[in-house]
């Protein structure tokens, strides 16, 4: 029709960021795995990633939720979901921000959690250890 006017695009959302594993674009990918299923219809991630997301020592991040003593199931849960949020998500635009790191150019910081999800995370998780105060730095990783 003469005059349509096309819906302003939200820069904000319907974004990958640029980040180690992440699509240029997000688009539909039919078989993500498991947990990232509910983003398969238009993803960040690609399917081999959300695979890699459910893995206890993944080549994502070099990581293991294992560190200190085996993780529960019920805690590992809430972690793998945060991990495909992030990977898979083309809706965290509000909350990208620039990252000076040799691995990615943009992270995520401030994502609001509803209530009833942080209290299911912390009964979930609150009998599991780490060994670490901060996952961001401060790794050794000479004895692998």
């Amino acid at each position: 029709a003469a005059g349509a006017v096309l819906p302003v695009q939200d820069p904000l959302l319907n974004v990958c960021m640029d980040a180690k594993h992440h699509k240029s674009q997000p688009g539909p990918e039919g078989m993500l795995y498991d947990q990232c299923s509910p983003w398969k219809d238009n993803a960040c991630c690609t399917a081999n990633t959300s695979s890699e997301a459910h893995k206890d020592q993944s080549y994502l991040y070099n990581f293991n939720w294992n560190h200190c003593g085996v993780m529960p199931a019920k805690c590992k849960r809430h972690f793998i979901q945060d991990t495909c949020l992030y990977e898979c998500s083309p809706n965290l635009g509000p909350w990208i921000e620039q990252a000076d790191s040799s691995w990615r150019r943009q992270r995520i910081l401030h994502v609001p959690l509803c209530r009833e999800d942080c209290e299911q995370w912390w009964q979930d998780c609150r009998d599991a250890l780490t060994c670490k105060e901060n996952w961001h730095k401060g790794w050794n990783w000479a004895t692998g």
